[in-house]
């Protein structure tokens, strides 16, 4: 039961779809066989909004990762990624996705467990019921690699 065609691999993020961890995730899945990539990054909804209505959101901050994020993960894949504008709870963004297209396999790139709340609402079980392998990136916060950056000029 072998398929010609490549597998399509969603990948969802926001603060974290340029990262250093994020990129080398996709080249390696990439490198692995063939694929077809997709970024879906979730509107964010701020302050009440959050609460009262969060449907009610701007595309612009999510269109200004995918403007940053997409010519680094085109680089890290070896080709074409296209990108996405989800529902602000990436749970239900992740749904739809799947929902109007099938994907094989879903990359879910987040902060740091402590700051993260993809992590604290359990994402990556709460998509499992799809049936798709999840590969879960967690970024190295700032703080963490700023300290490693001046252990290693000697600071």
């Amino acid at each position: 039961m072998e398929s010609s065609a490549p597998a399509r691999v969603l990948i969802v993020a926001h603060r974290t779809a340029a990262t250093p961890q994020l990129l080398s995730a996709v080249s390696e899945r990439a490198s692995a066989g063939p694929a077809q990539f997709t970024l879906l990054v979730p509107r964010v909804a701020h302050g009440l909004h959050r609460v009262v209505d969060p449907e009610d959101t701007d595309d612009t901050e999510a269109q200004m990762v995918l403007e940053l994020a997409l010519p680094l993960l085109e680089e890290a894949a070896g080709g074409p990624v296209e990108g996405k504008i989800g529902d602000p709870n990436p749970n239900d963004a992740v749904h739809d996705a799947m929902n109007a297209e099938h994907y094989d396999e879903i990359i879910i790139s987040t902060l740091p467990a402590r700051v993260s709340r993809w992590l604290r609402a359990d994402l990556p079980s709460k998509l499992k019921p799809l049936g798709v392998p999840i590969t879960t990136v967690i970024a190295k916060s700032s703080r963490a690699a700023g300290r490693a950056e001046q252990r290693a000029s000697g600071n």
